[in-house]
């Protein structure tokens, strides 16, 4: 595909949805957009973000994260350049023996071959077996479309040859359970059927499968539909785990207003009200017993409009209880926000 091809496609998905933000055409193209550190059951995990060329699909409708990325090409020498960056940054340095789990994203598709080079991903993958010694789960962040049976291979061989084993886990953005909602209100793009596609390619190599989901993700679904569209969401992916066999997790991420999107408009009409955590607890202890691994996404990434966050004062207590969730999966704790037991921090 030509290069103003792809720009012509993310051009057209941010038109289409009414986007009004712009790119970050002055980002140091060869330093990484994001990295932070997160804890869950694995130990220490890494989440870096990488800036290259925006998501070609840039249509879901509360979503601004292309604006973090470059409307033009990113080559594979300045991602190589920021795969370099992120081995030398004191804090990977200093953490780099007890990093047991990475999440790679570049706030689209690390697997779209058109927007991130195939070599660095190469590169990418080999300077963490040289770096990571303590790595068990390796985590990339796609859409569906664009796995091929071809780079499944290959991940596979290159995982093989670390000192340690590592697993590949697989990111997609599914955002809502039901179909309307997804993909003719949110414009997400992605049917069953394409996801059960992606499942089935997934259990021979044994990979696994992470899927990001959005507690009331637009405008007009109110607080007791926000919970169940994701109780709905658990009961599926626990059916498809148990037929294929693959391992899955919901990453239920609850929705803040992103500037720049029809959602912040609808925010500053009065039509939208972020999810409470309580909310997002009722919502997550659902899958107790299920067979269905959940974290919950406590960070909004600092895209918030002023006002536009799930997260609001005097409620550390219950952001502490659902870390410790996310590192013990005890739905205990879950009980405790869901019933509005504040308490102090979790023990």
């Amino acid at each position: 595909m030509s290069v103003e091809r792809v720009e012509q496609q993310i051009l057209a998905g941010t038109l289409r949805t009414g986007k009004t933000y712009g790119f970050d055409e002055a980002h140091d193209p060869t330093r990484p957009a994001q990295m932070w550190f997160q804890s869950a059951p694995e130990g220490e995990v890494l989440f870096v973000v990488f800036y290259s060329q925006a998501c070609r699909w840039s249509q879901c409708l509360g979503c601004n994260l292309p604006s973090k990325s470059s409307r033009r090409p990113v080559g594979y020498r300045p991602l190589m350049e920021q795969v370099d960056q992120l081995f030398r940054a004191p804090e990977v340095l200093a953490r780099r023996a007890q990093i047991h789990k990475v999440i790679l994203s570049n706030n689209g598709s690390m697997l779209d071959e058109a927007t991130f080079s195939s070599t660095a991903l190469i590169y990418l993958f080999a300077r963490m077996n040289q770096h990571l010694p303590a790595l068990s789960v390796v985590t990339l962040e796609t859409r569906a479309e664009y796995v091929d049976l071809a780079e499944l291979e290959f991940l596979a061989r290159v995982l093989k040859e670390a000192d340690t084993p590592r697993a590949l886990e697989l990111a997609i953005g599914f955002e809502a359970f039901d179909e309307r909602i997804r993909n003719e209100l949110f414009f997400k793009g992605l049917s069953l059927r394409v996801f059960e596609e992606l499942v089935a390619k997934l259990a021979p190599y044994g990979f696994a499968l992470k899927c990001y989901f959005m507690q009331k993700p637009v405008p007009g679904v109110s607080d007791a539909a926000g919970i169940a569209d994701i109780e709905a969401a658990i009961d599926y992916l626990a059916e498809v785990g148990r037929r294929s066999g693959v391992k899955l997790n919901l990453h239920l991420n609850p929705t803040y207003v992103a500037a720049g999107t029809r959602l912040a408009e609808s925010f500053a009409r009065g039509e939208y009200v972020p999810p409470t955590l309580r909310d997002v607890a009722r919502a997550a202890r659902h899958a107790r017993g299920k067979g269905l691994s959940l974290f919950l996404g406590l960070y909004d990434e600092g895209l918030a409009v002023p006002g536009g966050s799930f997260l609001r004062a005097g409620e550390e207590a219950c952001v502490a209880r659902l870390e410790e969730f996310n590192r013990t999966q005890d739905y205990a704790l879950l009980d405790r926000v869901a019933e509005g037991d504040g308490g102090g921090a979790a023990e």
